[in-house]
Order: structure tokens, then C-alpha cells, then sequence
């Protein structure tokens, strides 16, 4: 693989293993980066990005663990530093939703939520961030949601979360900056994923209408966006959430 904007640097991409973070994972690859994909549960997709990478000459790495328990964060991100280093690139992508109307909702699933979607994003921030701080140097990039933005029927915990990152986000940027560490948050909205991919028609046909460019982001727009931030171009962008969404929140 030719060299590129990213050459020579590490990424840790969370929840890697498929969706909008297999894609993040291979364009970060493409452009040169070493990349460590994180996945939780699912090895054999987590070995299939892998392969996928390795086989386009790029370089890449396996590193199973759970965002929302420290212990393990820290023991992952201490593995990648040993390896390598160092840690220049942090994505925090790793989410999940239990969708439903908050009166049918528990307070575990609330804790879950929270859990992955929010407090992972502190725990790998925090451990990532210390090697960054002492590199002088760092780029991270959190996955939030248009539904953090605009809200959404059914995802009320969900979207809770997901404007915690944003808040998190700009605290963030403030903090790290003056050690040459940009964060930044992107919000996607509809992208083709599994889960889009098992909307009804009906549903779909609602959701396109509300969409000024009349189709759903491929995760490909998403990567490109993400890649962006983490690279040379992105390096006087600080504190921003980039909406790849069509136009669904302006």
C-alpha cells in the first residue's frame, strides 16, 4: 500500500468489527495508518476486517475488549503503547441502542446504554489521552448521532448518551488543546447499515422524505469524514460536530 496522509501512525478504532467502524477501520488503513480494530464479542468479524486490511497491504491489529470496564481499557491501550509506542489516533465509535418508549424502558437498559455508549467514551479518552498529552500530539474523533441533535420517538436513552458526547467533546478539545490534541465529534444520520437495512418500507420511505439529498449515507461517507479530522486537515479543527447526515439537521 502506497504511503499516505496517515502513514506512520497508530489508531485505535472502538467497535471495529462491523458497520460505520469496519469502514472507518479500512479507510484509516487506506491512508496509511496502523490500526488496532477493538471489537467485544465478535471475533470472526473482527477477523474478517482484519483479513480485509491485510489483504490490501495495509496494516492492522486485533484487540478484543469492553469499552464500558477500565480494566480492560487500560489494559488494551497499555498493550498498544508497548507495541508501538505510541497512540496518535483515538476513535471512539463503539455504541449500542435499545430502542423503545421510555415507559417501557428499565433502568438497565438505561445503565447499558450509558455504559457503552458514554462512559466508554470517557474510558478510552482518559487512557488514550495520557500518552497523547505526553507525545504533544493526538487526534480523537467520537461517533455520536443526529438523534443526539434532533431526538427521536423510542430513543430517548439513546440519544441522552449520544448528546453526552457532544458536551463531553467540546470539554475535551478545551482541555487537550494546549498539547496539540484536536477532538471532535461526528454525528451521522441514516447510514446503510444492518440496521437501517431491516426498516420496513414504509419506515424507509418516511425517513428518505425527511432527507434533502433523498437517500441514506453509505459508510464510506461517514470514514471519509472521520479520516478527515484525524489527519493533517483537520489539524486547526477543534470542538466541532460534523453532521454527515443529508441534510436531516442543518
Amino acid at each position: 500500500m502506497a504511503a499516505g496522509p496517515l502513514t506512520d501512525r497508530v489508531a485505535l478504532v472502538t467497535g471495529g468489527s462491523r458497520g460505520i467502524g469496519r469502514e472507518i477501520v479500512l479507510c484509516l488503513a487506506r491512508q496509511g495508518a496502523r490500526v488496532v480494530i477493538n471489537y467485544r464479542e465478535n471475533r470472526e468479524a473482527a477477523e474478517g476486517v482484519l483479513e480485509k486490511v491485510l489483504s490490501e497491504d495495509g496494516l492492522a491489529e486485533m484487540a478484543p475488549f469492553d469499552v464500558a470496564r477500565q480494566d480492560e481499557v487500560e489494559e488494551a491501550v497499555k498493550g498498544v503503547i508497548d507495541r508501538h509506542e505510541k497512540v496518535d489516533i483515538l476513535i471512539n465509535n463503539a455504541g449500542m441502542t435499545i430502542d423503545g418508549l421510555l415507559v417501557r424502558q428499565s433502568a438497565n437498559d438505561w445503565d447499558r446504554i450509558i455504559d457503552v455508549n458514554l462512559r466508554g467514551v470517557f474510558h478510552c479518552t482518559r487512557a488514550a489521552s495520557r500518552r497523547m498529552i505526553r507525545q504533544r500530539y493526538g487526534r480523537i474523533v467520537n461517533l455520536t448521532s443526529v438523534a443526539g441533535q434532533m431526538g427521536n420517538v423510542g430513543q430517548s436513552v439513546y440519544a441522552a448518551s449520544k448528546a453526552g458526547i457532544v458536551g463531553f467533546t467540546k470539554s475535551m478539545a478545551r482541555e487537550l488543546a494546549p498539547r496539540g490534541i484536536t477532538v471532535n465529534a461526528v454525528a451521522p444520520g441514516f447510514i446503510e447499515t444492518e440496521m437501517t437495512a431491516s426498516l420496513n418500507e414504509e419506515t424507509r420511505s418516511r425517513y428518505l422524505g425527511a432527507i434533502p439529498l433523498a437517500r441514506f449515507g453509505g459508510g464510506d461517507d461517514v470514514a471519509l469524514t472521520v479520516a478527515f479530522l484525524a489527519g493533517p486537515g483537520g489539524g486547526y479543527i477543534t470542538g466541532q460536530t460534523i453532521g454527515v447526515n443529508g441534510g436531516l439537521y442543518m
